[in-house]
């Protein structure tokens, strides 16, 4: 408010929202800390610091940190390769909650899709032909793309909560499925699915199911992998499409969006990554029945994406990881883990709806302030001399000189 000629002028509207925008924007400055720090770095120093955490990621398994450590109820090693395989399950499930918008409550049936192209293809109980563990890798991957493509071209229409019901009523099917079909063995299973090539210094396999160590490795070097993939795609036109269907699909579908097109692309993407995902669960275990693939697991990996922050990569693997981790470190109380996460999840829905880790949607909310900032200096600019004058200014001091 302010006074001109003894009259009091009340501010416009425009100059209230701006200065709302300007409070708003500092406090997300405030707010931003090390993410803001973190843009600021050179590339090369960014990549550097993702470097160093790469190799103490590694290093975690032979570490055994007594702070984290889940001995001696778990075997550490194979408790890290858990945490690594619902993280790279949050990455993918991630793809179609955070990214595309797409509430995917049925995710584990792509998981069981994976872990059953293994054991159909390597275990010993199988009457396919077996090949090499490491080519049901891919296999496992296209497998699941293809169901997530025939699921999503009738379903992928509907939105919200009817999509939720169908993708949930999938993943009860794939496990019905495999107990009704003979070839699927049921709760019998598959016993000694295969593992990658390799032995020890003590001649015994070198991937083995007691030794979680380069299970662990070969999982991380797979996630690093599908985050450079994944974030690629996030800063691609992909990615931009993908979050304009999850901000707002009929505005998207307005603009020239083909929206039926990259949800199919995010669903299809999403459950390639979950099918490697119970590729490399059914090596490591070396067992497959359908007791491994119910409901209340996939709400876990739900509980993952939303606990770590949906959209945000970094905290889809720190929501994994945490899922895992909690029910091996605390082995007294992991019968309680789904009342547990239950009541983690209404608590952080109160207090930071947004997950552990925000994702970055403040930088499309601040645009139109930093286009007005850009539009204030361009005003605020001294006019460029015209050209005659420059011309004279100079022979002037031409001949001063002289």
């Amino acid at each position: 408010m302010s006074t001109q000629d003894g009259k009091t002028v009340m501010p416009t509207a425009r100059a209230t929202q701006t200065g709302v925008d300007r409070e708003a924007f500092g406090r997300g400055r405030r707010m931003d800390g090390w993410r803001g720090r973190w843009r600021r770095l050179h590339r090369w120093q960014q990549w550097l610091i993702l470097a160093v955490i790469a190799v103490l990621a590694y290093l975690l398994p032979v570490a055994n940190p007594w702070l984290i450590t889940t001995e001696p109820g778990n075997n550490f090693p194979i408790a890290c390769f858990q945490m690594a395989v619902y993280a790279l399950v949050a990455v993918g499930l991630n793809v179609v909650i955070g990214f595309a918008g797409l509430l995917d409550l049925g995710y584990i049936a792509f998981f069981a899709i994976g872990s059953y192209t293994a054991a159909f293809f390597t275990s010993p109980d199988s009457s396919l032909i077996h090949i090499p563990y490491l080519w049901t890798l891919p296999l496992a991957i296209g497998i699941a793309m293809v169901f997530g493509v025939v699921l999503g071209l009738p379903v992928l229409r509907l939105r919200g909560d009817y999509l939720a019901i169908v993708t949930l009523g999938f993943g009860e099917i794939i496990r019905i499925l495999a107990t009704i079909i003979p070839a699927a063995k049921g709760q019998v299973g598959f016993q000694n699915v295969g593992r990658p090539p390799g032995t020890g210094i003590n001649g015994e396999p070198l991937f083995s199911n007691s030794n979680g160590t380069p299970w662990y490795w070969l999982v991380v070097t797979i996630l690093i992998i599908v985050l450079i993939l994944v974030g690629n795609l996030e800063r691609s036109r992909v990615g931009r499409s993908w979050i304009a269907i999850r901000e707002d699909e009929d505005a998207a579908e307005i603009m020239g969006v083909p929206t039926f097109r990259f949800k199919l692309w995010a669903f299809a993407i999403g459950a390639g990554i979950g099918g490697l995902s119970g590729a490399l669960f059914a090596g490591q275990v070396g067992f497959v029945n359908n007791q491994k693939f119910d409901v209340v697991t996939s709400m876990l990996f739900v509980a993952a994406v939303v606990l770590g922050g949906s959209g945000n990569k970094i905290g889809a693997i720190l929501g994994g990881a945490i899922v895992a981790y909690i029910p091996l470190r605390f082995t007294a109380i992991a019968e309680y883990k789904y009342l547990i996460f239950g009541v983690a999840l209404v608590i952080l829905m109160i207090f930071r709806p947004a997950g552990l880790i925000a994702a970055k949607s403040y930088l499309v909310t601040y645009s139109r302030l930093v286009g007005d900032k850009l539009a204030e200096i361009r005003a605020n600019r001294p006019p460029a001399p015209r050209t005659g004058a420059v011309a004279a200014q100079k022979a002037d001091e031409t001949g001063g000189e002289q």
